[in-house]
Parts: C-alpha cells; structure tokens; sequence
C-alpha cells in the first residue's frame, strides 16, 4: 500500500542508510516522520519514501543547475576531500552483500576517480561551492556524484586551446590521454572510468556544460549530445544494476 506508514528501521532499509542519518533528515526536513504512539516513535508514509528514492538524482541536478549556489545537506556534501574519502569508504562498506566483491573495488574507484577529479581539477578555482554532492541509494542502485566547479572545457582549455565546445572536450576527457602540469592533466582519470564500466555491468549518465553522455558494458563507441540545461560543473551518476 502506497500510503502505509512503515518504521524507521525499515525506512532505513529501504534507502540504504542508517537510523541516525534519518533522524537528522527528519529534524533538517529533508524527509520528515510521522510521529505515533505514547513515545513518538517516528513512521514515514511509504509513498514519501518512493518519492524521495526518485528524486535523490534530481536533487544533485537542481543543485548542480542552481543559478546560485549553496551548500547542500551536510548528509550529502563533501566539502573537503578528507569527507569525501571517509563516505568513500563508507560506500565500500555499504556495498558489501549487496554486489559482488569485485564490483565493490570498481563502483568504489569509478567514484573515488570522478570524485577526487573535482577537488584535483578546481583546486583554488571553485567558482562557489566549495567542494562536491555525493549519495548513493542501494534500492535504485546508483551512485550520484556533483560539483559545482569550472566543467571539463574550462579546465582542458587550458592545454589543448584549440576547443570550443563542451562535447569536444567530454570526448578528449573520456578517450584521451592528456598531459600537462598539475592539476590541468584533466581526462586521464575518465580515461580509466570509461573502461571499468564497459567492461563491468554499470552504466554511467555524465554531463558537463551542454554535453552528455552515456555509457553501459560493452559500449565501446562513445555517444555524447548536447542538451538545453547547463551545468557549469559536472554530475555523474553510476548504476550497478546487475553487479550481483
């Protein structure tokens, strides 16, 4: 039933985190309880909790699209690699059981590779928001990662000049080996993303500027379009739906 209130525990199941994180959620809003019984136990509306395990990539995208910008939930926001790299390794831990060893080491360094890309590459260049969106949702099964950084054309232009558009520099970062001085040597790290997901049973939705592509396993030519929104920075989302 749609409408049936189901408890913290099982809520927390549901969403692949833990009971703290949903009580902090209920007292931020985020995801609000139902409060019942003689002490209070919190309940959510099943329906509630579909909707909020649709939207958690949508809500990375209207923050990475925002036109100002703003730090997101604390339970998202990795300001710093050091967070970034203590909810890595919660990640790994999470994902233990729910996929196969070896896709716990490769989901974990498709993630640590996009993630660490953003802190390498806008290094005293944020524009606003310090720092990156990272959630994972175990029901869906995918993994969010954004920034609000200077977007891939920006940092490429700065050793190969020549492009123009957001598409061009989305196929260099993904196909090409690129050298150059720290921390301009962007795209060798999507390099190795590319090929862990066409070889494995991920997909990869990544957008920069204009430009997006789409990867899966055995997708060897890459497809990259362009679209109306435009996100300054970039956002990646990997699927691990048939990993087991």
């Amino acid at each position: 039933m749609p409408n049936s209130l189901i408890s913290i525990g099982v809520t927390a199941k549901q969403l692949g985190t833990s009971i703290d994180t949903l009580r902090r959620w209920d007292v931020s809003h985020r995801l609000p309880s139902i409060r019942s019984g003689p002490l209070g136990h919190r309940f959510y509306r099943q329906e509630d909790v579909d909707i909020f395990l649709r939207n958690e990539s949508t809500l990375a995208r209207q923050w990475a699209l925002a036109s100002a910008g703003a730090p997101p939930s604390n339970d998202v926001y990795c300001q710093t690699r050091d967070v970034f790299q203590a909810r890595l390794e919660k990640l790994q831990h999470t994902l233990q059981g729910k996929v196969s060893e070896s896709a716990v080491s490769l989901l974990s360094a498709v993630a640590g590779e996009i993630g660490n890309n953003s802190f390498d590459h806008n290094l005293g260049n944020w524009p606003d928001v310090t720092g990156i969106y990272f959630s994972y949702d175990m029901r869906n099964k995918n993994i969010v990662l954004a920034d609000r950084g200077q977007g891939i054309l920006t940092t490429l232009k700065r050793i190969r000049p020549e492009l123009t558009d957001a598409s061009q520099a989305l196929k260099v970062a993904f196909t090409e080996t690129v050298s150059g001085r720290f921390p301009e040597a962007r795209g060798n790290g999507l390099k190795f993303v590319r090929a862990v997901i066409i070889e494995n049973p991920f997909t990869l939705k990544f957008q920069t500027g204009d430009a997006s592509l789409f990867l899966k396993e055995y997708d060897k030519e890459l497809s990259i379009s362009r679209g109306e929104e435009y996100i300054r920075g970039c956002i990646a989302i990997i699927g691990f739906e048939n990993s087991k």
